[in-house]
């Protein structure tokens, strides 16, 4: 138990873009734990992607030695009851995305942890991300130290903030500190902070071991590394151990800490967060939020609580353009799903675009970030069909109802009783000057009004409930210019509800496209028909013969573009004569084009099908 006492765990929560990975490079840098030659920005976002879009995708732990020999031990000046006057801690520290849609991510590290720095931008002040992890650490019962960052920025609102946060937590004006994750300043005093309010961990290291796993990735040279937090017992190499949920068996290959780089250590034992090499080869042996037990003890374990199952909320199906890279995208995906635990796929075969698999995200944004990853990492573009969710259909012969995850599987509306789909409750925090223009987006996605409530005279969250599809295709963009960049969302389900819905299908050159088509409230049927097939003509290129692009719901034509086809002029090599020569020469082309038009087939590039997801 004592050797606990120096070990803090904590994680940073925050809106995006508030500074979390800033914030994290000061600590590596103060704490020493990265050499200042190593030291760059972002550096614990390791994905290209992230250090592109300045956004954290995936949670990464790291353990930071922060020395307390110096003079001032807290800002108080007096010795912490169970603090020596001078001791090396050791910081676990799990840095977090802000995005709603990488929400799971922070779910898994608030349970991993004691702790949590709530940081609060002090331009933006308190935002809807902001609330929604504040209320999950709540929740699991963590310790909070709220922090105002940026306040080196001419623009910070420092006691408009720290007024935001009182009203928000509860807690005292005096114990809200201040920082900039850019300068440095005010970092050292967080570090303090941690030390002296977030509780050491208090599991025992005489029990048999149980560890949490709280995320893993996949190695080519050590299979299946399990991120762990372990709560009793110990662990090192050559131990054999059991995953509960999964009940597989292997020897541990390694054991170690992230530095942030991975580092090999003896033994891992109760309060820290580490590393296992497991020695397991398969994605499905070792499942985040599964307990690692030893072999010899799980008989006599407790599993651990894990996470709640995720529910993707958008389905879209990923299919290969060549059938022989089909099991190729299969263990690509395979890999994925293992470095993101909220990502799901299963087979499913399409009479038009042969074997692929439907897959489930949290939002647009991580399914853009996993067709991104497919492509850098595993050269994969796959054809992707519309993002759909879950409706529920009752059928007239069936008592029971039936889920359906896409378009395609919709049964004949002959035989349809009622159609319903997922709504959400929607939270918008926004400066009140805004109001007019938020209501206005709103009349547009058939949400409804619910309350207005306001944090400060400056400030509002106005709660709505829409339904799921309206939200996640573009509402965060639109919110966005509504408000100047001001305003924020957060969303969560709530019931399925009855609505006039229909299957609007796209036909190119008289074909129907499965991968178009989509359900759609009958109002809007002609308006979406009309912007798809006006999307489709910037994006699918001319061909020899004209193509007709269609939008139709049963067998009512709503709309049509046609694409022109190119044209030879084969009355050039003439050179005067009879105007029946010309116009035999044009005949004959025209007989030629007709011809071409029901025998020709139009290849769709990518880039159309990513055009009519984006609106």
């Amino acid at each position: 138990m004592n050797g606990q006492n120096n070990i803090r765990n904590f994680c940073i929560i925050a809106h995006i873009d508030h500074g979390k990975s800033t914030l994290a490079d000061r600590m590596l840098e103060i704490t020493k734990t990265v050499e200042q030659r190593k030291m760059k920005e972002q550096l614990l976002d390791t994905m290209d992607l992230e250090r592109e879009r300045g956004i954290t995708i995936k949670l990464q732990p790291v353990r930071m030695k922060y020395n307390f020999s110096k003079a001032r031990l807290f800002p108080s000046g007096k010795q912490v009851a169970g603090i020596p006057q001078s001791q090396a801690f050791i910081l676990n520290l799990i840095d977090t995305p802000g995005h709603v849609d990488f929400g799971y991510e922070v779910s898994r590290s608030l349970a991993a942890v004691e702790g949590a720095v709530l940081l609060v931008d002090a331009t933006k002040g308190v935002q809807a991300q902001t609330v929604a992890n504040l209320y999950q650490a709540v929740e699991q019962g963590l310790e909070i130290i709220p922090v105002v960052n940026k306040i080196d920025l001419p623009n910070a609102e420092i006691e408009k903030t720290k007024k935001e946060i009182v009203h928000l937590l509860g807690c005292k004006k005096e114990e809200i500190l201040e920082a900039s994750g850019k300068t440095g300043k005010g970092v050292p005093g967080i570090l303090e902070k941690i030390v002296e309010k977030i509780s050491p961990p208090v599991g025992k290291e005489d029990k048999p071991l149980r560890a949490l796993i709280f995320d893993s990735k996949y190695d080519t040279y050590k299979g299946v590394l399990a991120y762990v937090r372990i709560i009793d017992g110990e662990v090192e190499a050559e131990n054999k151990i059991a995953a509960m949920a999964t009940k597989e068996e292997s020897l541990v290959i390694e054991v170690g800490y992230f530095s942030p780089d991975l580092v090999k250590t003896g033994a891992l034992s109760a309060g820290d967060i580490g590393y296992i090499a497991t020695g397991f080869k398969t994605v499905e042996d070792c499942r985040v939020g599964d307990t690692i037990t030893v072999t010899s003890a799980k008989s006599q374990v407790a599993r651990l609580p894990g996470y709640k199952e995720i529910k993707p909320v958008v389905y879209a199906s990923f299919y290969p353009k060549e059938g022989d890279d089909y099991n190729f995208m299969r263990d690509a995906l395979g890999k994925l799903k293992l470095n993101d635990a909220a990502f799901v796929f299963e087979p499913e075969a399409n009479l038009a675009l042969g074997r692929g698999f439907r897959c489930g995200f949290l939002g647009l944004l991580h399914m853009e970030i996993v067709q991104e990853r497919l492509k850098r990492e595993f050269e994969i573009d796959p054809v992707i069909t519309t993002p759909s969710v879950v409706y529920e259909i009752s059928v007239k012969s069936q008592t029971s109802k039936v889920k359906i995850f896409s378009p395609l599987e919709m049964p004949d509306p002959s035989v349809i009783e009622s159609i319903e789909e997922p709504y959400v409750k929607l939270d918008i925090i926004s400066p009140s000057s805004y109001l007019g223009s938020i209501m206005d987006l709103m009349k547009n996605i058939r949400a409804e009004y619910k309350n207005t409530d306001y944090i400060d005279s400056e400030r509002m969250i106005i709660s709505f409930e829409a339904p799921l599809i309206d939200v996640i295709i573009d509402l965060h963009d639109k919110l966005k210019s509504a408000s100047s960049g001001f305003a924020s969302m957060n969303y969560e389900f709530i019931e399925y509800r009855p609505n006039d819905l229909v299957k609007l299908d796209i036909l190119v050159a008289e074909e129907k496209v499965d991968a178009f088509s989509r359900i759609v409230p009958r109002e809007n049927a002609f308006s979406e028909g009309k912007r798809t097939v006006e999307k489709l003509k910037e994006s699918i290129p001319r061909q020899n013969f004209q193509v007709a692009l269609q939008a139709a719901v049963g067998g009512k034509i709503l709309a049509r573009e046609t694409i022109k086809a190119f044209r030879k002029d084969v009355t050039a090599k003439l050179y005067g004569g009879d105007v029946t020569r010309k116009r035999k020469l044009l005949e004959k082309q025209k007989k030629g084009k007709k011809k071409m038009t029901q025998v020709g087939k139009v290849e769709i590039p990518s880039s159309a099908f990513l055009a009519v997801l984006r609106k």
